[in-house]
């Protein structure tokens, strides 16, 4: 599998060990035992969404070659690529995004989100929790000054039967984290990739020497030896009093039929996996969709490498084409199974690209414009929301900030982004500072 970095030589690996990657690389026990304990009220606004799946493009996809194209542009700012039309009247996107245009109907793109956070980690945390940073931070930043849509929704919704609330498949985003809501709430890793014919998730299914009758086994030994004293005072803190906790969780989780059943992406037909493509992002699409109808709240899918100050065209013709095909496949696939009113896709990065093409046949950096891809969860298809200037330098009509798309997100789950959080120390904390929502995305 190819590496893929930004800009700040940052891969989907190195990720796996900044923030909550540290421990979740440590296995399923560790894990579990470095999730604390966070509780949030719930809100009461009726549900639109079930669940939600996240592909986040980390790098900042641009919106020039993607659902923004301007074919009036100047050569040098409009490219290599023209448009095309789209099933819907009037709602062109660029030419390689050919299936997604075919499903256009289903479809909101939100032209007109920006912001002022230029560099991928401040960038990043604002998109993925609706809250800028509280300090300037570097490019290469990875930083939690907020919990993340993922670890809100799971502390807000909770955990089906026998799985974790909330996935993060590849890697987990540098701002994908729960913050003061405490590590209970963080993503569940599934690093491998499913398009392997050997795919297997580290740490749910047993190793292939080991049986089940003998890993019990090796669980009863465990209790008969361990003879430590426990304290039952909770306000002690007794940390083996914990430990036996995150150790049953992880249990429950290896012998979990749910969760077995939901991983078994091969139990899928060959015509559904054909449909999402033969390649990693497509198959992590798929396995959402699983995990999605086994009752996970929130999946994340982070695709790294949309970084592109380098040779962006040739580079977008080999990006495009699976991230069309999936991201559609997926549509479809939830509309087939009468599940897309009930599942919320989105698809968008830290910020746009520039107008400007570089001497390096590249685009750089622009949170002055965007595209957000949304649909399902009672989401209206066929629309453009917003849009930017002739050339897309800047939003130019019905502005929209981050927080009133992550506000959106929140109300289609049930979740109310007025609510008020509180830090393990009392300090209270608005889930969003601006709780506006965007009218168009309700049902």
């Amino acid at each position: 599998m190819a590496v893929y970095k930004n800009c700040e030589n940052v891969t989907r690996r190195d990720c796996l060990q900044l923030g909550l990657g540290a421990f979740l690389g440590g296995g399923l026990a560790t894990a579990l035992q470095a999730r604390a304990l966070a509780a949030v009220s719930s809100s009461g606004i009726k549900r639109q969404a079930e669940s939600c799946i996240l592909l986040y493009l980390d790098g900042g996809p641009s919106h020039y070659e993607t659902f923004d194209p301007k074919d009036d542009a100047p050569s040098e700012l409009r490219g290599e690529f023209r448009s095309i039309p789209t099933r819907t009247p009037g709602m062109r996107f660029s030419q390689l995004m050919t299936e997604l245009a075919d499903v256009s109907d289903k479809l909101t793109i939100i032209r007109s989100i920006c912001h002022n956070q230029n560099n991928h980690g401040a960038g990043n945390h604002y998109m993925n929790t609706g809250a800028p940073t509280r300090i300037p931070v570097s490019c290469g930043a990875s930083v939690s000054f907020h919990p993340s849509m993922g670890a809100v929704t799971a502390s807000e919704i909770g955990a089906p039967e026998g799985l974790p609330a909330y996935f993060a498949l590849g890697s987990v985003p540098r701002s994908g984290g729960p913050n003061f809501l405490g590590s209970k709430h963080a993503p569940f890793l599934v690093a491998e990739d499913p398009s392997k014919p050997d795919f297997r998730v580290r740490d749910v299914a047993l190793p292939r020497e080991l049986s089940a009758e003998k890993f019990l086994g090796r669980t009863d030994l465990r209790s008969k030896i361990d003879n430590f004293v426990r304290i039952t005072d909770e306000a002690a803190g007794d940390p083996a009093v914990a430990s036996d906790d995150y150790y049953r969780q992880g249990l429950e989780l290896v012998t979990s039929r749910e969760a077995q059943v939901a991983f078994d992406i091969h139990a899928e037909s060959d015509k559904v996996r054909e449909s999402y493509g033969d390649h990693y992002l497509g198959q992590r699409l798929l396995l959402a969709r699983r995990l999605t109808e086994a009752g996970v709240p929130f999946v994340t899918i982070s695709d790294g490498s949309w970084d592109h100050h380098t040779k962006i065209f040739p580079r977008l013709k080999d990006r495009l084409p699976p991230l069309d095909r999936g991201v559609a496949a997926l549509i479809r696939d939830l509309d087939q199974r009468g599940r897309l009113d009930s599942t919320l896709v989105l698809v968008f990065g830290e910020f746009g690209r520039t107008p400007t093409i570089n001497g390096d046949g590249g685009r750089d950096h622009w949170s002055n414009a965007m595209s957000v891809l949304v649909a399902g969860g009672g989401t209206p298809g066929g629309q453009i929301i917003g849009a930017t200037d002739v050339r897309g330098y800047a939003a130019s009509e019905r502005i929209l900030a981050p927080e009133n798309f992550v506000s959106s997100v929140y109300h289609k789950l049930g979740i109310d982004p007025a609510t008020i959080l509180f830090t393990p120390e009392g300090r209270p904390v608005h889930l969003v500072s601006n709780p506006t929502t965007i009218p168009e995305l309700m049902a």
